[in-house]
């Protein structure tokens, strides 16, 4: 019965995907590990964080398991050590398998894991672990979209 919703949730949570790829489309390895806000994230730290999202909200809260991660957790957030081919397919596949759990599970599915904090108790079912993520997705994208204006003064870069 949720299939317009769930195909409106997913079509918003795509576009803000896309524009995170889009906005960094182009930029070479030293753009996207040089952190360049005082915070001292990098843009190619933040795509990890996105992965990173993608498999705690969809896989960790919604199935209550995780596939291991490709590689260790790594102390310093939003940076990475690793290179961007290898960043860039770990979040690829992350909303891949995303989408997959997405389109197989009914919206109103109680979640069978817990995301920590107040927050974890507010997550009911899948339609509110969507509609984070393209809250957190849309945020971070904000966020990659004034980043990439210093770097190299291009704006109004994603999908249109």
């Amino acid at each position: 019965m949720d299939d317009g919703e769930k195909d409106a949730l997913t079509m918003f949570l795509d576009a803000q995907r896309g524009a995170v790829l889009a906005i960094l489309e182009g930029l070479d390895d030293e753009a996207l590990t040089t952190a360049v806000l005082p915070s001292g994230w990098t843009p190619l730290g933040m795509v990890e964080h996105l992965g990173y999202a993608e498999r705690h909200w969809f896989q960790e809260v919604l199935t209550g398991h995780a596939d291991p991660l490709p590689w260790s957790d790594d102390p310093e957030p939003l940076t990475t050590p690793r290179p961007a081919s290898e960043v860039f397919t770990f979040y690829r596949a992350q909303c891949e398998r995303s989408n997959a759990l997405l389109a197989a599970t009914p919206l109103s599915t109680p979640p069978r894991g817990h995301h920590p904090g107040d927050f974890g108790d507010e997550v009911t079912d899948l339609r509110r672990i969507v509609l984070h993520m393209i809250e957190e997705t849309a945020r971070h994208a904000g966020h990659l979209d004034a980043v990439r204006e210093l770097i190299d003064g291009k704006t109004g870069l994603g999908p249109r």
